[in-house]
């Protein structure tokens, strides 16, 4: 029987719980002295409860990149720059997808490294539209069309609507937060806002419930709708056996001749500050998110993997419907969003605002923008933090 115990915590998805479980399972055949239990929650329980008061009772812990600002000011995960070695850091540096890498560097220090990459993507059954004899959707207008017939799903719950928010500001020529003053200027918020109103207004407003996970199981389970401009991938639906129809991804669509930029997502393995076996943590850290375990194991066992290696194989490709060469585009593309501390009071926040004009609650997009810009300044004022913490 092992005689160390490595406690993790994941969120509750194939993707996200069964490649971990499967290199625990190799990493104890290599070090039978060591177990590793993987313990799992929602999804929602993963975006919104503070990674710094798990970290006493894991010893690894997968997050999200927009943490990192946090982990910097608390410490209470390591700083794995100076724990792993020189070359296997360089590795993952020379081997990116997109920004997925460096989201969790900030303040000098690496604080996680990624494990699962990921951004919004187009999703479609092509049994569906072939049938039909409709073509994938490469335009906004095209998307809109579809839209008008039914047949168009999307997640719309208000964290998955606040990234896409980003996008149209970006798709109308402005990056969102690069000024200290504003979220966005009003003119290009309201422009977002009322390009994204286009899309939401023709769509059944039970997707204002639905995440990502929900509308590729109601694309996959169903016939009902036939295609999806964006939501974070799950390569997990593009393998066959997995569900009862297979999705294919591919880019999202251009706006106004420019393809869309997707916010990027994914998640990255973090060890606790606190963990009494920190030298098989970070071991089993190295092993699982190497260029080997990535390219092979992990992707094998339902993973979604962070190295660009594993993305350009081609058994991976053959295994997935060619989702990682037909996602990658919207990767290296996509979208790193701020990971200071105090940004998470802004995410979990500013969304409900944005639901609440895409779905007539409100009307007017100009406050909308306005209550984002207050957000934004109380995300930024670690003495307004304080108090609610």
């Amino acid at each position: 029987m092992a005689d160390i115990v490595l406690k993790g915590i994941t969120w509750n998805h194939s993707r996200g719980i069964t490649p971990l479980q499967a290199a625990a399972q190799r990493f104890s055949e290599l070090h039978p002295e060591v177990r590793i239990v993987w313990e799992k929650r929602s999804l929602q329980q993963f975006a919104d409860y503070p990674i710094e008061k798990l970290t006493p009772h894991y010893d690894l812990l997968i997050i999200d990149h927009p943490w990192v600002g946090t982990a910097s000011e608390t410490k209470c995960v390591l700083p794995l720059d100076e724990y792993l070695s020189v070359d296997f850091l360089k590795d993952l540096e020379n081997n990116p997808v997109g920004t997925s890498h460096i989201s969790y560097q900030y303040a000098g220090h690496q604080w996680a490294l990624a494990i699962d990459a990921a951004a919004p993507a187009a999703s479609y059954r092509k049994d569906l539209l072939d049938k039909a004899g409709i073509a994938v959707p490469s335009t906004w207008e095209e998307v809109l069309a579809l839209a008008r017939q039914g047949k168009v799903a999307a997640p719309a719950i208000p964290i998955d609507l606040l990234m896409n928010f980003y996008t149209f500001c970006l798709a109308h020529g402005k990056t969102p937060f690069e000024s200290k003053e504003y979220v966005i200027d009003s003119n290009i918020g309201v422009q977002a806002l009322s390009t994204m109103k286009e899309l939401y207004t023709l769509l059944d407003a039970a997707m204002f419930e639905k995440n990502p996970i929900a509308v590729a199981e109601l694309m996959a389970g169903t016939d009902d709708y036939w295609y999806c401009p964006f939501a974070y991938c799950y390569s997990n639906y593009s393998r066959a056996g997995y569900a009862a129809n297979i999705l294919h991804y591919t880019d999202v669509v251009s706006y106004n001749g420019m393809s869309l930029q997707t916010t990027i997502g994914g998640t990255g393995l973090a060890v606790s500050a606190f963990s009494q076996h920190r030298s098989y943590a970070l071991r089993f850290a190295e092993m699982i998110c190497g260029a080997s375990y990535q390219m092979h194991g992990y992707t094998y066992n339902e993973g979604q993997p962070a190295h660009k290696k594993a993305w350009l194989n081609e058994l991976n490709n053959q295994l997935t419907n060619n989702f990682f060469k037909n996602v990658l585009p919207v990767m290296e593309r996509s979208y790193l969003r701020p990971r200071y501390h105090g940004y998470l009071y802004f995410q979990d926040h500013a969304g409900d605002y944005v639901r609440d004009y895409l779905s007539g609650k409100s009307n007017n997009a100009v406050a909308v923008i306005e209550k984002l810009n207050e957000l934004y300044h109380q995300s930024l004022n670690t003495r307004f933090l304080s108090t609610i913490e």
